[in-house]
């Protein structure tokens, strides 16, 4: 760079003296020219810049790749051969059906004879009957009576309706003891302590009812003993 600016230095001196002289002798003139000088100037430095540049870039190392080809390969598809089923067996010629006589009997009464039902007589299928206990029911046990080991019965009377079910159970009578109700030498006292737990448990009592000509029917005044014994221990 400084070969170069020296250059444009010795270059420029005696331009610049032809200038002076130039200017004095006619301004106008000299201006125009000086001008001109000095656009060709920068235009010849431009061109020696321009060429130093070039020369500073470096060298392209990309590598260029030759074109990739796909070879087309071959698919080889496998077909197994089926072996043809064989063919079938062929079908015997008809058999000649055998010539039956369908001439009618003579002599012989082949009619079959209906069974008669006499729908007149009595009966049904239900049979009479009177009512009958399906399951017992045990009763709760009342609190006080266990507390003060007081054992008894209750006598309750109800009705059986023609379902089995019971109602209008009433506790007739209660008595009170003070050793099993069951042994004959027990002395009982009349109370009403058993006859509410009594009442309650004769309406879960169920009966197969009372069938009169094939029809079941209500049942009035069934008489059922609750008997209450606590277990010794």
């Amino acid at each position: 760079m400084e070969q170069v600016f020296a250059a444009i230095n010795t270059f420029t001196k005696p331009i610049h003296a032809v200038y002076v002289k130039a200017f004095n002798a006619n301004r106008y003139a000299a201006g125009i020219g000086f001008s001109s000088l000095i656009t060709l100037a920068l235009f010849f430095i431009m061109v020696i810049l321009i060429s130093l540049g070039d020369s500073g870039l470096k060298e392209d190392n990309s590598v260029i790749l030759d074109d990739v080809f796909m070879t087309e390969r071959e698919i080889d598809t496998f077909m197994t051969e089926v072996d043809k089923p064989d063919k079938p067996d062929e079908q015997p010629e008809d058999i000649a059906q055998p010539e039956l006589d369908l001439a009618p009997l003579t002599g012989i009464d082949v009619s079959i004879a209906k069974p008669k039902a006499n729908f007149n007589a009595g009966g049904s299928f239900f049979r009479d009957g009177e009512y009958i206990p399906l399951f017992k029911v045990v009763p709760i046990y009342p609190r006080r009576a266990q507390e003060r080991g007081t054992m008894g019965y209750a006598l309750v009377e109800f009705t059986i309706t023609d379902t089995g079910s019971v109602e209008n159970a009433v506790a007739l009578e209660g008595y009170c003891a003070n050793s099993d109700p069951n042994d004959p030498a027990t002395e009982f006292r009349p109370c009403t302590m058993f006859n509410s737990a009594s009442a309650r448990a004769a309406l879960k009592l169920k009966y197969k009812p009372k069938i009169v000509d094939g029809k079941a029917v209500p049942v009035d005044g069934v008489l059922h003993r609750f008997t209450y014994v606590l277990d010794e221990g």
